[in-house]
């Protein structure tokens, strides 16, 4: 995992409002890193962000890799670059109290973060302690997963 980490920023429709304001809050650690966002929440990211640079009289841009609504696959696509080993960190704002109706993609995504051992965080206390963690900053060895055994199993 390079000192430049790539960091998934999703949240749902209640939670896009505390998810923008904890990126706002944490923006100068966020800005050096690459951020990959489902669509509506890189949308609002990216303003925020520019918001932010406009005051500093600053012409830099955020990096911001923008991927589908999380409903029209944005979660799966997530998935999918944590499988590549393309995610560092996943920033997760989800609302346990109202039922999603991709709920279903919402947990194939905690899954494979849990199975590739990225950080996720799913509340703004763990989303702090995350993005405060001296290892932000350094080089760390990525650990993966031994799945052999499991892709090599022979079934009867």
């Amino acid at each position: 995992m390079n000192n430049r980490k790539n960091i998934a920023l999703v949240a749902h429709d209640n939670r896009k409002k505390d998810l923008i304001e904890w990126a706002e809050w944490n923006f100068d650690i966020l800005f050096r890193h690459q951020m990959t966002c489902t669509g509506t929440t890189g949308n609002l990211i990216e303003k925020a962000f520019l918001c932010k640079l406009a005051e500093r009289n600053c012409d830099q841009k955020p990096s911001i890799q923008k991927l589908r609504s999380g409903p029209l696959g944005g979660d799966q696509q997530l998935g999918a670059l944590i499988t590549e080993g393309k995610i560092d960190i996943a920033i997760f704002f989800w609302d346990p109290m109202q039922p999603h109706p991709h709920d279903v993609d919402v947990k194939a995504l905690l899954r494979i973060a849990v199975l590739y051992n990225i950080p996720i965080a799913c509340n703004r206390s763990t989303a702090d302690f995350i993005i405060s963690s001296p290892l932000m900053d350094e080089t760390c060895p990525t650990i993966i997963s031994d799945y052999r055994d499991y892709l090599n199993r022979k079934i009867p």
